[in-house]
């Protein structure tokens, strides 16, 4: 290949590091009858011209979501998406950028970020957001450990109605920690039953996970269960569709401890799934056990405004045994999409 500038000589020297005489013995593995004998019967390369519209015949055979009345995706929907957002993504302060640990030259980053959670918190009626969720199945996972957590307790109630990847990634999660998972049916209505719920809440319950809307679109008795929830004494989970919550009752106003959610629905495209971006939001109180970072204003010396992280709760940052999770990805482009 010829952009990497490696001599014979140089070949030769890895070759030996590794105890080869040759590069086709690493080929071995690989049967012969498949191995590549010549080189590949490739057409000449294409003007610019050319290759978009060869390849705009090419994509012109699918069938796109944004072009049928689409069904797909459970948690990753088809919406309208501004051209300001991919606008403000592009800017290279946005698009290059990694984690802010630097405050000093991190400022546009921290405040897109902190401009987001206040946001999340608006939509949510909670009282503090983090911004560094994968999605919103671990979002959600994360919020069951979190409630297993403040209440020292191991087993959570889910309604049957959820997500099957959801349901998935909570009973991965718990399986190794030895949290027990139960499941909560549904009606014939299609919503949670609420005498099954009853029975269920026994003392070693720690949170219960509610999806409003439900998994068939269905909208839950949120005060009902969230009062025989707070009876109970275990935390209520909201798992919420964002979108939604411009008309439904946010979970801050029916007692909700903790609310996760899938942000994608906010401003990301669908891109076959991915990257995603969950959300989490809790009450004050439960601050410090909220996986992730959280990003604060505050003032410097001179009494300017400016932005910090002030809780970082990875075990890169903290003594391990103190730490609540090693979720902290960089969802900052994602969670900057859905703040625009």
């Amino acid at each position: 290949m010829d952009y990497i500038q490696n001599t014979d000589d140089d070949r030769k020297e890895m070759l030996k590091a590794i105890g080869v005489s040759s590069f086709e013995e690493l080929l071995e593995p690989i049967d012969e009858g498949i191995r590549l004998k010549e080189p590949l019967k490739l057409e000449g390369g294409l003007s610019e011209q050319e290759l978009v519209e060869d390849i705009s015949e090419l994509a012109g055979k699918n069938k796109p979501a944004s072009s049928l009345a689409n069904f797909l995706g459970g948690g990753v929907y088809d919406h309208y998406i501004p051209a300001v957002v991919r606008y403000v993504l592009s800017r290279s302060e946005f698009y290059t950028s990694y984690t802010p640990y630097q405050a000093e030259v991190s400022q546009g980053t921290l405040q897109a970020i902190y401009e987001y959670q206040s946001l999340i918190c608006r939509l949510t009626e909670m009282d503090v957001a983090n911004a560094s969720m994968y999605d919103g199945a671990t979002a959600l996972a994360e919020a069951v450990l979190m409630a297993c957590g403040i209440k020292r307790k191991g087993t959570v109630l889910i309604p049957e109605a959820l997500s099957p990847s959801a349901k998935s990634v909570i009973r991965g999660y718990c399986d190794g920690r030895g949290i027990e998972v139960k499941e909560i049916p549904f009606t014939s209505q299609g919503t949670i039953d609420l005498d099954a719920l009853k029975s269920a809440l026994r003392d070693d319950v720690a949170g219960v996970v509610l999806a409003n809307p439900n998994y068939f679109g269905l909208i839950e008795p949120v005060d009902e269960i969230s009062s025989l929830v707070h009876e109970a004494g275990a935390l209520l989970i909201a798992y919420v569709e964002p979108v939604s919550l411009s008309v439904l009752t946010p979970p801050g106003r029916y007692d909700a401890d903790i609310v996760v959610g899938e942000g994608q629905p906010l401003g990301n495209p669908m891109n076959f799934g991915g990257p995603l971006l969950g959300f989490m939001a809790t009450k004050k109180e439960f601050v410090r056990r909220m996986p992730g970072r959280l990003i604060s204003a505050t003032v410097d010396a001179d009494g300017r405004r400016g932005y910090v992280m002030t809780l970082q709760t990875r075990e890169q940052h903290i003594r391990r045994e103190r730490a609540t999770s090693k979720i902290c990805t960089n969802e900052g482009l994602c969670a900057l999409a859905a703040a625009v």
